[in-house]
């Protein structure tokens, strides 16, 4: 799940084309509780922040999904590779 739906700026930046080299990607998830359909529940928000050749740090995403997992990193990589980016040289995952 993505915040494309639900706010129209996030429709206009998500899909922007990224460069292709980043010298430093770093990855993140945070998590929060929210109300949904009238419950309590879990919600995990990733992001993945780079670091180009030319030292420009840039928000390259941000993703909602139910909880953290293997699977869904998986999923934000390829949204990466998806908008261009070919090669990471340092990949960070901060815990």
């Amino acid at each position: 799940m993505s915040l494309i739906p639900r706010y129209p700026v996030a429709k206009e930046w998500q899909p922007m084309p990224l460069e292709s080299i980043y010298a430093v990607v770093f990855l993140d998830a945070i998590h929060y509780h929210v109300r949904s359909e009238g419950q309590i529940v879990k919600k995990a928000v990733y992001i993945a922040i780079g670091i180009d050749l030319d030292g420009r740090k840039d928000v390259l995403g941000m993703w909602v999904g139910e909880n953290e997992s293997a699977k869904f990193w998986a999923t934000v990589l390829n949204s990466l590779k998806n908008q261009g980016v070919e090669d990471i040289f340092i990949a960070v995952r901060i815990i």
